[in-house]
């Protein structure tokens, strides 16, 4: 096979995988977007007029929204080839100042679109899930009362067997959401032949005489028509794993001609069938294919929402590595593929509060009220995120970046202010959710910064103490010691501890500091640093981005290529356990104080996150008051 051949076969798989991965929550938004909108309680009448008008809305929407915000403008911000808001927000932070005010307005930007995801991570698979169970109603009423029961079922398997990574069956998501979106082009072409006049609604004038004519219902629609758009963050967010190409390719020849072609259909059959309202999606074919339709779709949408579970795994390791969050414990599912991940306590906590919200609103109705707040509110930050990007890093005329964001800012402040209106219907579950996201990671960050501060109060500079000590040297030990540092921590409290207590030095010490850079991936020949200190002292300097795996062995190892040889078992890493103690007075207020306290106790600890091998530590306390 030629080079030329083996780039276009490995594109294809790419663009397959992507069709698996990428779509499918917006892929499985058929289910439910139509069904919701012309829902009684929203007050629209469903009549020729108006259903052209939404299907119209909903075609330029996946125009406008997804293949010219998403597909085009916002995969051209990659930071290194990555995407997705956190590394969007690294991307815009690095464009200002840290000491100016744009730095805070941005880093809470960010910060807060991030933590709605995780809001919208937990609809996702429950609406999803629900919405595709809930065929079993139209087969027979009879089935009303299992469909809770069911979801339920499905997604505790769904959830337990993440701890066993998706290599196995990861290669049939693409061939099945393939087959998936197949299917919902030939359900709507099925239908356009039946109800060609469905075919007006492509005619925007259609879209505007919605909205002109029917003004506040029209505008409360909106709410409902955003459920047509959810799942473009995920495209973003995926580029890293698929690059621009494959995803676009995905988009542009499969998924949007499919759902295209599903909702026109839908609308003929609407205009047709006014009755089939009460699920338009299973009653596109007739009775015969409801039960067909059922296991496909419940395939489909278990699929869709493990994209988002694999989703907030990446977002939380990113999140940990930027120091938003405390290091939690990730397994890797995968030899071969690094950014197949499992963190065992975000999957258990994920699973209550779906199952949560599958209980508590019960049909795929009501959560649809929840649901499209916190994407639009995701969607909004991700649109100024990107003006501060393409404005302040990458320096494009200011007009050409005021028009072309603005343009997206106006439509997405228009959706979130239509999806406020749902705030007392559902709406209030994925801010709650957001704000709870929100006040931790903020908690976590400022009480890094004030653990840091008091560190540096108290700190001895390195370089003055070693001069002092080599004055008169204590008793040297053979061996190496490493010993953890910040960049600016001065002397380790650890290292004082030993000098205090054991009353020796090893023949060879080791200051090892840690910096995660905003990019997502460093170089392994950028890793590493060392500085020689004199008397066989050194400082390491190791740097990773905030996607990298960190892994002091191997760091070793590229000290050994630099000339600096190690011998694990005569080396012992010195590490000192901090204990956060609150005091009044002074820091943030005494509850987050308490939060941050807590979180420290239980965070991960630092041996374990980088693959020190225990065998090698020796870990001293030490007490710091916030």
């Amino acid at each position: 096979m030629t080079t030329e051949q083996n780039k276009k076969s490995k594109l294809i798989a790419l663009t397959l995988a992507a069709v698996g991965i990428v779509y499918g929550d917006i892929g499985t938004s058929p289910l439910y977007t139509l069904k919701t909108i012309f829902d009684p309680t929203h007050g629209l009448p469903l009549n020729g007029p108006n259903l052209l008008g939404v299907v119209s809305l909903i075609f330029w929407g996946l125009t406008i929204i997804v293949s010219l915000k998403y597909v085009t403008l916002v995969l051209r911000a990659d930071n290194r080839g990555e995407g997705g808001i956190i590394a969007l927000m690294a991307l815009a932070l690095g464009s200002v100042s840290k000491g100016s005010r744009l730095y805070l307005v941005l880093l809470l930007t960010g910060v807060f679109g991030a933590a709605l995801f995780y809001g919208d991570s937990v609809i996702t698979p429950a609406i999803s899930v629900l919405s595709a169970i809930e065929g079993l109603e139209v087969a027979t009423p009879a089935m009303k009362p299992y469909v809770v029961p069911l979801t339920i079922i499905v997604l505790v398997a769904l959830y337990s067997v993440q701890s066993h990574g998706t290599a196995g069956i990861g290669r049939w998501f693409g061939p099945i959401m393939t087959l998936w979106f197949l299917v919902l082009a030939v359900m709507g072409l099925v239908n356009i032949v039946h109800n060609p006049e469905v075919l007006a609604a492509i005619n925007p004038i259609h879209a505007y005489a919605f909205m002109i004519n029917n003004r506040i219902i029209a505008f409360i629609a909106l709410g409902a028509i955003v459920l047509a758009f959810t799942g473009a963050e995920a495209l973003y967010a995926d580029m890293g794993h698929f690059g621009k190409k494959p995803i676009r390719m995905a988009w542009f020849f499969i998924a949007f001609p499919a759902l295209a072609l599903n909702y026109l259909g839908q609308g003929g059959l609407l205009l047709a069938h006014p009755e089939a309202i009460s699920n338009p999606f299973y009653q596109q074919l007739g009775a015969w294919s409801v039960y067909p339709l059922v296991a496909l779709s419940t395939i489909a949408t278990v699929i869709a929402s493990q994209a988002t579970i694999s989703g907030t795994f990446s977002m939380t390791k990113q999140a940990m590595a930027l120091g938003f969050l405390p290091r939690m414990r990730v397994l890797h599912t995968s030899e071969s593929e690094i950014g197949q991940i499992y963190l065992p306590a975000v999957n258990w906590l994920q699973l209550i509060v779906v199952l949560i919200a599958v209980v508590g609103f019960g049909s795929s109705d009501n959560l649809a009220a929840a649901y499209g707040i916190a994407v639009t509110a995701t969607m909004l930050a991700t649109t100024i995120l990107t003006f501060f990007v393409i404005r302040y890093r990458w320096k494009l005329n200011p007009l050409l970046c005021w028009v072309s964001t603005g343009f997206f800012l106006i439509i997405d402040v228009t959706f979130f202010s239509a999806n406020a209106l749902k705030l007392f219907h559902g709406g209030w579950f994925p801010l709650m959710l957001g704000a709870v996201l929100f006040t931790i990671m903020l908690t976590w960050k400022r009480g890094r910064q004030l653990v840091f501060q008091n560190l540096q109060k108290h700190a001895v500079p390195l370089d003055d103490f070693l001069e002092s000590l080599f004055l008169a040297p204590p008793v040297r030990v053979p061996g190496t010691a490493i010993f953890l540092r910040g960049a600016s921590d001065g002397v380790p409290h650890a290292m004082l501890h030993n000098l205090s207590h054991n009353k020796v030095l090893h023949e060879r010490v080791m200051f090892l500091t840690v910096s995660i850079a905003d990019e997502p991936w460093v170089a392994p020949d950028r890793q590493v640093s060392i500085v020689p200190l004199g008397h066989e002292c050194y400082q390491l300097n190791v740097h990773y981005g905030f996607k990298d795996e960190p892994d002091i062995p191997n760091i070793l190892h590229l000290c050994t290529e630099l000339g600096l040889p190690f011998e694990m078992m005569e080396t012992s890493f010195f590490l000192a356990r901090q204990t956060v103690v609150t005091a009044t007075g002074h820091g943030m207020m005494p509850w987050r104080e308490h939060l941050f306290a807590t979180m420290s106790r239980n965070a991960r600890d630092a041996a374990d996150y980088f693959r020190i091998p225990t065998n090698r530590v020796i870990e001293l306390g030490t007490q710091v008051e916030i």
